[in-house]
């Protein structure tokens, strides 16, 4: 016998629960089920979250666009759906649409030159007090599929795990990739460390055909502007 069938949600094993579930083993672990139930949170009396996540998705036909469309009559028609299950629910949908018009306006941007990728992504990084490292994904002509930070550190470095690097370009369909990242001391001349990081990222990208294009370092200057110094215009890639 199925004993979730007979058990409340707080009854299963904590691996068998939504929230723990992705604590424990990360959000794309989690079947549409299991993220639906999290936003409603609770069940009914008689009826566990997951048994009412799935009366959400069937109502949807299975289909996500289609439940991403729908309104909070729709949704009330699930018999003891509240309102606030109902509207939690909409709210991280309709975020869900405007985060993938963001992307795609996004993946309308063309870089074409060092001055192009700093002014892109000057907003994300360059007033810190940390370092962080980013990598920009492009498409063999060079239009932006999106950014990503790869990791952070302290005020004088940051480690650059090449694996997830690569492995999210990957995943970006990406034939070309920038890196970048900030010096929050105001010097912008690479270390021998951001030199021997930039061969590095190079080298793997030829064995993976995804060409690095450039690399930048940037941050506010001695004298206090805004500004960066491109590996590729000095000749460094």
């Amino acid at each position: 016998m199925d004993t979730k069938k007979t058990l409340t949600v707080k009854h299963w094993a904590d691996g068998d629960k939504p929230r723990e579930k992705m604590i424990q083993q990360g959000k794309k672990q989690l079947t549409n089920v299991e993220l639906v139930a999290i936003l409603l949170r609770s069940g009914l009396q008689g009826k566990s979250v997951l048994e009412l996540s799935r009366e959400v998705l069937d109502l949807a036909g299975n289909n996500l666009t289609t439940l991403s469309r729908m309104e909070y009559s729709d949704l009330r028609q699930i018999k003891g759906m509240a309102e606030a299950k109902a509207t939690t629910l909409l709210a991280a949908l309709e975020l869900g649409w405007r985060m993938q018009g963001e992307i795609d306006a996004e993946r309308k941007i063309t870089i074409t030159d060092s001055r192009d990728l700093f002014n892109y992504i000057k907003p994300s990084i360059i007033n810190l007090n940390h370092e962080e490292f980013w990598v920009v994904f492009f498409n063999q002509h060079q239009k932006v599929l999106g950014r990503q930070r790869i990791s952070m550190g302290g005020q004088t470095q940051t480690d650059v795990d090449l694996r997830i690097l690569f492995h999210s370009a990957i995943e970006n369909h990406a034939t070309k990739i920038a890196v970048i990242h900030n010096h929050p001391s105001g010097s912008l001349k690479p270390s021998r460390e951001d030199r021997a990081l930039t061969q590095r990222i190079g080298e793997a990208g030829k064995i993976l055909t995804i060409n690095l294009i450039e690399h930048l370092i940037v941050g506010i200057n001695f004298d206090g502007i805004a500004d960066f110094y491109s590996f590729h215009d000095n000749g460094l890639i």
